[in-house]
């Protein structure tokens, strides 16, 4: 047998295009070459074109330009792994490509081939027998089309008028509630049918599972339309609701269709244990349904292989008018990627893969269930072998005795749902090859669900990550018990720091709770400058906060959890934190700030008004002494004279200025004591924390009773005091919220050293006299 050349050429060509793909290193010159032009800008078309090198080397940097780009924060992107089978797949569409070439006649064979033996494969899986296979792109495509048959064979004139022939009979499509959210109006949107031709079918509300579709209300609802004088056409089951996994009564429903004539077609995941041995007698029971849809490339990690809709009809125009089969060969190579993939599995492959994620799931409802915090089934099964859905659940009694839960009732539910939600995004984070994921149930709330069917494959988890999945999941339950335990504390140690602390009520966030440091600020002020104020120093406060060492995180909530007015939102603690301390620290740090805004403030104001004090009691001191010595004593000469015959002793007194209290002071004191003295005595800027011993951090409770007031505050930024001893002025630096402090500096320095020229002058003319009296006493001698 003649080997293809051609053939062996393109398989090579996808294995090193795959290996450039992967591990993407490009040489000296292609980094060069993408270093001056950005990748990120589309360019005009190169002139002479480029090499197959070049090129992949582009399209690897175009896939991992985001990563690049948030290097700064590193997110978790589930990569695919593209095994030997996802290997076939690929091979499948450059070989489509190449097939496509070929001369009609082999092609037509060729495509035949390929379409009858996957079909046939697929049927014998999947214990679909006489059925027909339509391979399309979109999931939802399939159903489309079967909708579109079932109106050529319910509508004889729809051929020839029509969508006039409708106008006769309204056709009704019913679907359950817990179906794919817009998969009804897509099917009107594409078949250009009005919404009131979708019946949607409420699930059970007293008997059976509440994610099941409600049959006697079905039929009830099924005879209300014929009454009505429409013409019920179709029925979409789910065997493995989306949100919960569950499975309608297909028996049933298929009779229910057979009595009224309508199809049945049914979708889910839990189709994919139709290829085991064992199956239980619902899922069977979906082989009696008029079409069915699969989705073998995510079941099996295939990537870019087509969805299947396997069908019964007998005329094969109808079908063709439908879009269900084509007369055109190329579009039968859509199931090529699928005929090579299946061939490389092979039967056995096929079945370990889904068993494989059988086990996965029913591995972690057992670990599950050893967890009291935990619960694994809310009113109905959860389980149903291939997903497992579980959510954190609040144990009362074991809080009861370690923390306050009064008031904890209000908004339950809405807590249980945000740390239900951060439970899952974190566990999406620390094992990113679990794929578990957040859903949202009407009734249940907020769930973690488990679907290694749908992703085991692609992301290759083992029964090794399902065991970290275990370890993580109860480490997050303890933190999370912590947190919740704790939570009516913190609200209590707010409220006792009012008016100076507000607690912001936020039941959807997934922590400690939020606080708002409210300063006294002066009444009056306008609300939008009030605002600028409280947002001003909470951003300084919190800022402060996360520069402590210390396990509790401190933010502001990101974009979703803004408010009015802004606040600092506390994550999630464990049991050792002592709330009150952070309570007590919060508040103290907001005085800091807000009496260090307050200093700065006022500093230039009263240097301003201490210079025009002091000038107006210089000038003052200036007329008393001419009133007291006379003209003549201020002539140089003559003065000298008058000084040498008759001294006078003069009674102008200096001063100093006292910038914290912002007062002009007399100088006595000073020359008396040879020291400046203050108005008060200065006090130390009190100091956060406690002492604590070698490794214990911020916030926790401590076995060894200490000092509130002591050492932990001292390694704080928020601690340092500056002393201007000219201006006699203790007071806390200013609050690294100010982007840049020192441009103040000048201004105020220059200004301080100006008052104080200005309180010395009358001490150097006071001295200059003395020295001058000295020297006239010794001459007149």
């Amino acid at each position: 047998m003649m080997e293809d050349s051609t053939l062996a050429q393109v398989g090579k060509n996808l294995r090193e295009a795959m290996k450039i793909l992967e591990d993407g290193e490009p040489d000296v010159g292609m980094e060069r070459q993408l270093s001056v032009r950005n990748i990120i800008i589309p360019g005009p078309l190169q002139g002479d074109g480029q090499d197959v090198t070049s090129i992949l080397h582009l399209v690897h940097n175009l896939i991992h330009e985001e990563e690049e780009e948030e290097d700064e924060k590193p997110v978790q992107h589930r990569m695919q792994n593209v095994g030997e089978q996802g290997h076939m797949a690929l091979l499948g569409h450059s070989l489509a490509a190449y097939i496509s070439v070929l001369n009609r006649d082999r092609l037509r064979k060729l495509t035949t081939r390929i379409q009858s033996d996957t079909t046939l494969w697929l049927c014998r899986i999947f214990r679909y027998e006489n059925g027909s296979a339509c391979f399309h792109e979109d999931d939802r495509d399939g159903l489309v089309k079967v909708c579109r048959l079932v109106i050529n064979a319910r509508y004889e004139e729809y051929a020839t008028e029509g969508y006039t022939a409708l106008s006769s009979q309204q056709p009704v499509i019913y679907q359950s509630t817990s179906c794919r959210p817009g998969l009804g109006q897509h099917l009107c949107s594409q078949l250009g049918l009005p919404l009131s031709s979708l019946c949607t079918v409420p699930c059970n509300t007293i008997f059976g599972s509440q994610h099941q579709m409600d049959v006697a209300l079905l039929d009830k609802l099924i005879k209300e339309d014929i009454e009505a004088g429409k013409l019920p056409l179709l029925l979409i089951a789910n065997a493995g609701t989306p949100g919960a996994g569950h499975t309608d009564k297909l028996g049933r429903l298929k009779d229910l269709c057979d009595q009224h004539h309508l199809w049945l077609h049914v979708e889910g995941v839990n189709l994919a244990t139709l290829a085991l041995g064992q199956v239980t007698s619902a899922i069977t029971a979906a082989t009696r349904s008029d079409s069915m849809t699969l989705t073998p490339g995510q079941w099996l990690g295939l990537p870019a292989v087509t969805a299947v809709t396997l069908y019964r009809h007998e005329d094969p125009a109808l079908s063709l008018a439908a879009g269900l089969t084509s007369s055109q060969p190329v579009e039968k190579l859509r199931a090529l990627p699928l005929w090579l993939s299946l061939q490389y599995l092979g039967h056995n492959g096929i079945v370990q893969k889904i068993r494989h994620a059988t086990d996965l799931s029913q591995t972690l409802l057992l670990k599950l269930k050893s967890m009291t915090s935990i619960k694994a089934a809310v009113g109905f099964l959860f389980i149903l072998l291939l997903m497992t859905l579980f959510m954190y659940l609040v144990d009362t009694y074991k809080w009861s005795s370690g923390g306050s839960t009064d008031g904890f009732c209000v908004g339950e539910k809405e807590v249980l749902d945000t740390f239900n939600r951060w439970l899952g995004e974190q566990l999406a984070q620390l094992v990113s090859t679990s794929g578990v994921d957040v859903v949202e149930l009407e009734d249940e709330g907020t769930c973690v669900r488990f679907s290694p069917l749908l992703t085991a494959a692609a992301l290759g988890t083992q029964l090794k990550d399902v065991e970290d999945l275990e370890e993580k999941i109860m480490e997050l339950v303890h933190t999370m018990s912590s947190t919740i335990s704790l939570r009516q504390d913190f609200r209590e140690e707010t409220h006792r720091h009012s008016p100076s602390l507000t607690y912001v009520e936020n039941l959807s966030w997934p922590g400690l709770g939020a606080v708002r440091y409210e300063p006294q600020l002066a009444e009056g002020m306008d609300e939008s400058r009030r605002k600028q104020e409280v947002e001003k120093i909470n951003n300084n406060l919190l800022k402060k906060l996360q520069e402590f060492d210390t396990d509790v995180v401190f933010s502001t909530g990101g974009s979703e959890f803004v408010t009015e007015d802004s606040c600092i939102f506390v994550g999630m603690v464990t049991e050792d934190v002592d709330v009150s301390e952070l309570a007590d620290t919060i508040a103290s740090l907001g005085r800091e700030i807000e009496e260090s805004g307050k200093l700065l403030e006022n500093m230039t104001e009263r240097v301003r008004k201490g210079i025009q004090e002091a000038e107006l009691q210089l000038q003052k001191a200036s007329e008393e002494k001419l009133m007291e010595e006379g003209m003549l004593r201020q002539i140089p000469l003559v003065g000298s004279v008058l000084n040498w015959f008759s001294p006078v002793q003069s009674s102008i007194k200096g001063r100093t200025f006292n910038l914290a209290a912002g007062s002009l002071d007399s100088t006595d004191v000073t020359y008396s004591t040879k020291a400046q003295a203050d108005r008060a005595a200065l006090q130390d800027t009190p100091t956060l924390g406690s002492k604590r011993s070698t490794g214990q951090k911020l916030f926790q409770h401590s076995s060894v009773s200490s000092d509130p007031m002591s050492e932990s505050g001292s390694s704080s930024p928020a601690e340092d005091t500056t002393v201007i001893s000219q201006g006699h002025l203790s007071a806390p630096l200013p609050a690294p919220e100010t982007p840049h402090p020192a441009e103040g500096a000048p201004h105020v320095q220059g200004t301080l050293e100006l008052a104080n020229t200005h309180v010395e002058a009358t001490e150097e003319e006071e001295e200059e006299a003395q020295l001058k009296d000295q020297e006239l006493d010794q001459s007149g001698r």
